[in-house]
């Protein structure tokens, strides 16, 4: 009998992230290492939702709160949501030693069971990449927002890479295998069945052949969305992250297609 008959995608998802968790903000380009890079991220969050004065605001997939705890910084009343256990565990963790009054949520990001024309922004961080159905996702998103609100992503293409980026990553795969381990370097992105996983998942998802901006912004409006602005100058948020890279993972990393896409209800 296969015990996994009844394990289905989005469930390899959700698990994938919760055995991802306890290493999550140990990670450049995951958790905010300097300042440098938290103000490059306020100043993408400011310029697409404005101030947040009080305004509310929902984390879809949240993890660990990085993004909620930028929003709460711009003035925003957070709520976190995320479908994994221990990456909620984390987050709330996180905001108690803080003394950060977001509240975390258990849910589905493409199924919020959120009330209608109940949120000011919506903003999400390299979750559009792993939606299963992202028509109904980005319908769910529509009905979550007030009338006038705004949704955010940030994403991008982790499937089709250019030469340079291709190069970078094969040399550090490369030299990850001949060079041996440094306890004291931290810990790595993840042991070798953890990346055949990604690379499982990638394949089967609906964007499995790359999330490009163009293609997400037209779903966007085809789920009713307006005023659709992608915006591909993340390169403050890279110069800073980039500091905690190797240079071969910093140059790979600067050449993908990366992007922040705002949108209006």
């Amino acid at each position: 009998m296969d015990m996994l008959s009844n394990f289905d995608l989005r469930e390899e998802i959700k698990d994938y992230w919760g055995k991802r968790a306890a290493t999550f903000d140990t990670q450049a380009g995951h958790e905010i290492f300097s300042e440098n890079e938290r103000v490059a991220w306020q100043k993408l969050l400011r310029r697409h939702l404005g101030a947040g004065e009080g305004r509310t605001a929902l984390d879809l997939a949240c993890g660990t709160g990085v993004l909620s705890h930028l929003m709460v910084d711009l003035g925003f009343q957070v709520t976190g949501m995320d479908w994994a256990g221990p990456m909620l565990e984390r987050a709330r963790t996180k905001a108690e030693s803080r003394q950060r009054a977001i509240r975390f949520v258990l849910g589905d990001a493409e199924r919020t069971m959120e009330p209608a024309d109940h949120y000011d922004a919506l903003v999400c961080r390299h979750l559009v990449w792993t939606l299963v159905d992202p028509p109904a996702a980005f319908r769910e998103w529509h009905r979550v927002l007030k009338p006038g609100g705004r949704l955010l992503i940030v994403d991008g293409d982790f499937v089709n890479a250019g030469f340079v980026s291709r190069l970078a990553a094969g040399l550090a795969a490369f030299l990850e295998k001949r060079m041996p381990a440094n306890p004291a370097s931290g810990p790595k992105s993840g042991p070798a069945d953890m990346r055949e996983i990604h690379r499982s998942i990638l394949a089967r998802v609906y964007f499995s052949k790359g999330a490009r901006a163009d293609a997400v912004a037209r779903l966007l409006q085809e789920a009713g969305f307006s005023d659709i602005r992608v915006d591909t100058n993340l390169r403050a948020i890279h110069r800073a992250q980039s500091r905690d890279f190797s240079f071969l993972k910093g140059l790979e990393r600067a050449a993908q297609h990366r992007y922040a896409i705002s949108a209006a209800k």
